[in-house]
């Protein structure tokens, strides 16, 4: 392209390149797709994987469990990493662990191989290459005014993969049983590594963000662990997390098999699966969008209100393939929609420089809901032949994390809450 100059001549105009944010919330959405679609499809293993190896349900309901307490645990600490080296390398090892995962889960038949393949590689490797990292990455590379916008386009993505994912990873065991498709899932993950290359977060090792502007907010760890641990809100977040993690695993670990034991078939559970997922793409974004304009915690409660809500209409009804694919629905509406608000109340309150790592604190909880939803779907089924138990437990506790996020206080923490000047420092820039 040329434009004339004052003296008759033209030169030309460089285009302008992708920008950082861009290029991050591409590449940053892909590995989202490809790490929680796969993840999501672990239920369609379940069955399979049990009666080749002879197993009852709680052995690969106790492992799965055991990945997301894994991944919860190490999450504050490759957050921590990920803020102080920037998010690429931590992608790339996570990538890697995770890849590694699937591949011992392949060649696992003993429970302990499967514990130690999904349980310790895929749960470290999700925490290096999920949420916390991925969103904390595209928080410091976007502007405050679009962050919370950006989180639900990022969070879309990770229901976009279940959508796509899930009906594929069927059609893999159907077609090539379930080893192969684990390998298969093996090498799609390993794709984590090369996309980790367009995530251009520095971390705060810079003293500037992306785009040039002196970054601000909590000085050290240790500052911002005491300025998040000695705060109401976050512990009322995080009790309030605790409910999607268990919600979420336990739907996702034992819906499948929920709807074979009442007559219908496999289809129908990776049907409903994949239809949360496709429903979630709308949820998740338009969760981030009404949070730049509502409180986020207030659209939380409504969420968790909801899915208790549908719940109690699903068993309230004879479960036919329709009423299941109409519950997927509903319940994809706020299946990760709390992701982008919960990542958007911590950079609200404690500001994005150690935001992977304040985000991980709040994710623990996530996924300590995570292990028990998991692990008491598989150890009540097999005591006492029914998940009926699981699902009023999953009623109350959305009931109780509805009113848990209602006091939250989403202004940015006090100096009592902060390192003194960061308060100041983010008013300046909001006031800019």
């Amino acid at each position: 392209m040329t434009q004339p100059q004052a003296d008759g001549k033209t030169s030309k105009v460089p285009r302008s390149p992708l920008s950082a944010a861009t290029l991050a919330l591409i590449c940053g959405g892909m590995i989202l797709t490809l790490a929680l679609g796969i993840r999501h499809g672990f239920g369609l293993f379940l069955q399979p994987m049990s009666l080749a190896n002879g197993w009852g349900r709680e052995v690969f309901g106790l492992s799965v469990a055991l990945s997301n307490l894994i991944w919860g645990v190490a999450q504050p600490f490759t957050g921590m990493l990920a803020d102080r080296i920037g998010a690429r390398r931590v992608l790339i090892a996570g990538g890697t662990l995770f890849c590694a995962g699937l591949a011992g889960m392949a060649h696992s038949t003993q429970p302990w191989h499967l514990v130690l393949s999904i349980g310790v590689l895929v749960g470290v490797g999700m925490s290096c290459c999920t949420f916390n990292i991925v969103l904390s990455a595209l928080g410091r590379l976007s502007p405050p005014e679009n962050r919370s916008k950006v989180f639900g386009a990022a969070s879309s993505a990770g229901s976009l993969g279940q959508f796509l994912l899930m009906p594929m990873v069927a059609v893999l065991i159907g077609s090539i049983g379930w080893y192969w498709a684990l390998v298969a899932l093996a090498v799609a993950v390993a794709m984590v590594v090369p996309l980790s290359a367009g995530i251009r977060d520095k971390g705060y090792g810079s003293s500037l963000n992306a785009d040039g502007t002196p970054q601000t907010g909590l000085v050290s760890t240790r500052e911002a662990v005491c300025a998040a641990a000695t705060n109401r809100n976050f512990w009322l977040l995080g009790l309030g997390y605790f409910t999607c993690g268990f919600q979420v695993v336990f739907i996702g670990t034992h819906f499948p098999a929920y709807v074979v034991d009442k007559g219908l078939t496999a289809f129908d559970g990776t049907v409903a699966l994949a239809l949360i997922g496709f429903f979630n793409i709308f949820g998740s974004y338009y969760a981030g969008v009404l949070g730049q304009r509502f409180h986020k915690t207030y659209l939380l409660a409504i969420a968790y209100l909801s899915r208790s809500v549908l719940i109690v209409l699903m068993l309230s009804f004879p479960l036919t393939p329709w009423s299941v694919y109409l519950f997927a629905m509903g319940l994809g509406i706020t299946w990760l929609a709390t992701v982008p608000l919960t990542s958007g109340v911590v950079a609200g309150i404690w500001g994005v420089r150690h935001m992977a790592m304040l985000t991980g604190m709040v994710f623990l909880f996530h996924q300590v809901g995570s292990f028990f939803g998991g692990w008491l779907g598989g150890l009540i089924f097999d005591r006492t032949g029914s998940y009926d138990l699981v699902w009023w437990i999953a009623i109350g506790l959305g009931l109780t994390a509805a009113l848990i996020n209602l006091p939250i206080d989403e202004r940015p923490a006090q100096p009592r809450d902060a390192v003194p000047g960061a308060v100041a420092g983010a008013t300046r820039a909001t006031a800019g």
